[in-house]
């Protein structure tokens, strides 16, 4: 009677724990995810992301771009995708050897659909909902890849349009849970209205409620700084306004000077690195309409720093002194090349 009994209480543990098991969601110890407000990897490391864009739809020919950025020290290169609405497709073949360079190069891969860039203002720019339909037909470029890939889910999806603002948490919490249904584990990254730039604080007020309609608890935020953050307060402000509150933020884009007014990249890098938080500069090379002051590089040539392009390499808080390699990659860190 007792062998029995004992016998049934095994087979009854047996399966509770199988039970247990099956609902543990898959992402849990796989890939990155956002812990106490932190980019952290599979194993619970610290990732602080030190990167710089790179406009692969544009210029898919410049096929050197990535291991050039890898070589000059950065460990996360911010990929410009299009989802074909307004500009040539990036298909999945295409995204797949985008991903297979990024990690051939030790480099995390943030891939960005850049056609919804000022929706609501911009009347050619697509919707998130046409930006996740784009991401459902590449899946299988990025399925297994939440090691090395994150998902920047679309890039400035609204402009300054006051009333299609207004529809900024609801659309962005919907296009995460699209993404989740459909088997997406990856960090998701959301960008800000207000061309990225949140200065009607949209995103800073919200962030809080997109973050909670995660069922994976892993979206990180990111605010692009240009114009609107002149001054070395407001910047603090906002970094600060995420930090104190234990949500996860990215500097997702910034430049050294703009058309709408003077960033102070010194303040956004240098408090970054003190916050401990992650920025990628616009932008490796490639730059037109009035902007190509922002390039880093001339026509793509990783021995023909810019100005803009030295400063934040091997600049103070730059990438130089600030990159660490992801752990995915080992602990060899980046080593960048010497000054040309």
């Amino acid at each position: 009677m007792k062998q029995r009994l004992k016998l049934a209480l095994t087979t009854v543990l047996v399966l509770v724990t199988a039970l247990f098991v099956h609902m543990i969601p898959a992402h849990a110890d796989t890939g990155f995810r956002v812990s106490d407000g932190r980019l952290v990897d599979a194993a619970g490391n610290d990732f602080v992301i030190r990167g710089v864009s790179h406009p692969h739809t544009w210029f898919t020919h410049e096929t050197g771009a990535l291991a050039d950025i890898g070589s000059l020290g950065a460990n996360t290169v911010r990929v410009v995708l299009s989802s074909g609405d307004r500009w040539q497709e990036n298909d999945v073949a295409d995204v797949a050897a985008v991903v297979a360079d990024c990690k051939e190069n030790r480099l995390v891969c943030m891939l960005e659909v850049h056609d919804t860039t000022g929706y609501g203002e911009d009347p050619e720019a697509a919707t998130l909902d046409q930006a996740v339909d784009y991401w459902l037909r590449i899946q299988d470029a990025v399925a297994g890849e939440e090691d090395h890939v994150l998902v920047n889910i679309a890039n400035e999806p609204f402009g300054n349009d006051e009333a299609t603002n207004a529809s900024w948490a609801s659309a962005t919490s919907e296009a995460i849970q699209r993404l989740r249904a459909a088997g997406f584990d990856h960090t998701l990254v959301v960008d800000a209205p207000n061309w990225g730039q949140d200065w009607t604080h949209t995103m800073r007020d919200g962030a809080q409620g997109v973050f909670d309609a995660d069922p994976h608890a892993n979206t990180v935020f990111s605010i692009h700084m240009y114009g609107v953050y002149e001054q070395e307060s407001v910047i603090v402000d906002y970094l600060e306004s995420f930090t104190d509150r234990g949500l996860p933020l990215v500097v997702g884009e910034f430049g050294f000077d703009h058309s709408d007014g003077d960033p102070d990249e010194d303040a956004i890098m240098r408090h970054t690195e003190r916050l401990g938080l992650g920025y990628v500069g616009w932008s490796w090379s490639g730059n037109s309409g009035g902007v190509a002051y922002l390039d880093m590089v001339e026509d793509f040539d990783v021995d023909s720093l810019t100005p803009w392009g030295d400063r934040i390499f091997h600049g103070p808080d730059g990438i130089v002194e600030t990159s660490v390699r992801a752990p995915v990659y080992g602990a060899e860190q980046p080593g960048p090349r010497a000054r040309t």
